[in-house]
């Protein structure tokens, strides 16, 4: 494996890692975290600003093109300064340009993609039900009927982030009850977020604040059928390619969080005294410093070579789910490391260390749970079943 870069993607690394140092530095994202009940419309209008919306868009559809390696470039960069903030982009990405993008019709590609590359169109993902967790097909509770010219959607989603200022929901109910399997007879609805009959509630959260995560209510709400993504009662076969490339991206915001972490941690260690000389002369602080480096390379690693070998056609859903565990864990034990490292200042609200802290506390849960993903992977080795 091959870590080096080709010229290409080389480039469009300086030129996003400029951009974010320029216009979205650690403090400026700190200060977006102090308001935590108020969605940042500046820092999407900082994306809009990149180009970043276009990334993975073809040029025909208004995007910029650019693969996968490219996104997680950016998602690297993103999150190295904004932390969990980063999902802010991520989220349109998933939901527009990686749900549009690969299963949309030409007409919806054409109508929607322009919109999300242009930075008009804000969307959010509304699949988990509530008490049902990782167990979304086992717990959908949200049901499609279908009317004429349409379908009537209730039911009720939870942690739909920024549903509350989203434009369109990706969501995923059950358009037909009679089938032997959980995974069949769902459907994929691009809904207006303002259509009647949708209400989102905000929820308190440990982390990610200013983002906005919502229960989301559905009560009769209409969705032509040319909202509809895709196959209808097919949608769960149609969605498994895109897993990959979601645990692909939660990863390198994951590494970007370890890259913003170890600088911070080496930063302090340099400049704090105690007992008359730097802490950075102290072995367990050295340790630390050294662990957090360690993981840096294991994630970056993986990530290059899970990216590479998915722009060849290659199925990865073994290597991307144990990169998203690893990269996950590593990201957080990382951020511990870092705060311990600083003390009572890793803790202040001063510091971005708390903040990675609670930004990557959550990618050991979601999308998927750590646990549910060791399930996955000892499936594939051929172990029966476990849940």
């Amino acid at each position: 494996m091959n870590l080096e870069l080709p010229e290409e993607h080389r480039a469009f690394r300086d030129m996003v890692e400029s951009f974010v140092a320029a216009e979205m530095p650690k403090q400026w994202a700190r200060n977006l975290e102090r308001n935590e009940h108020e969605y940042p419309f500046e820092l999407w209008d900082k994306f809009t600003q990149g180009g970043f919306h276009g990334l993975g868009i073809a040029e025909e559809y208004g995007g910029i093109g650019g693969d996968i390696l490219m996104q997680m470039i950016l998602a690297r960069a993103l999150s190295r300064t904004l932390g969990g903030l980063a999902w802010i982009w991520g989220l349109t990405s998933f939901a527009g340009v990686k749900s549009i993008g690969v299963y949309g019709s030409e007409a919806q590609k054409r109508k929607f993609l322009p919109q999300i590359a242009a930075g008009k169109l804000r969307a959010s993902i509304s699949f988990t039900e509530p008490g049902g967790g990782t167990d979304v097909l086992g717990a959908m509770r949200t049901f499609a009927t279908k009317v004429d010219g349409g379908w009537k959607i209730n039911g009720e989603k939870i942690w739909s982030s920024s549903a509350h200022v989203a434009d369109y929901l990706l969501l995923l109910a059950r358009s037909n009850r009679e089938v032997t399997k959980n995974h069949q007879g769902l459907s994929l609805f691009w809904v207006p977020a303002r259509s009647p009959g949708v209400a989102c509630t905000e929820l308190q959260k440990l982390g990610m604040r200013s983002i906005g995560s919502c229960t989301v209510h559905f009560n009769d709400v209409f969705v032509p059928d040319d909202h509809v993504l895709g196959e209808p009662h097919n949608a769960w076969r149609m969605l498994l390619p895109t897993l990959n490339n979601e645990r692909m991206m939660v990863s390198a915001f994951c590494l970007g969080v370890i890259d913003g972490v170890l600088e911070d941690a080496i930063a302090y260690a340099s400049q704090r005294k105690a007992f008359g000389r730097q802490i950075g002369q102290f072995q367990a602080i050295q340790h630390m410093l050294a662990d957090i480096k360690m993981a840096q390379y294991q994630v970056e690693c993986m990530l290059t070579d899970c990216a590479w070998k998915i722009s060849t056609g290659k199925d990865q859903l073994v290597e991307t789910t144990t990169l998203k565990v690893i990269a996950s864990e590593q990201a957080n034990r990382c951020a511990d490391l870092g705060l311990q490292i600083l003390g009572g200042m890793g803790y202040s609200a001063e510091t971005d260390m708390q903040r990675y802290w609670r930004d990557s506390r959550l990618w050991r849960i979601g999308p998927i749970t750590n646990e549910m993903a060791r399930n996955v992977i000892a499936e594939q080795l051929g172990l029966p079943r476990s849940f």
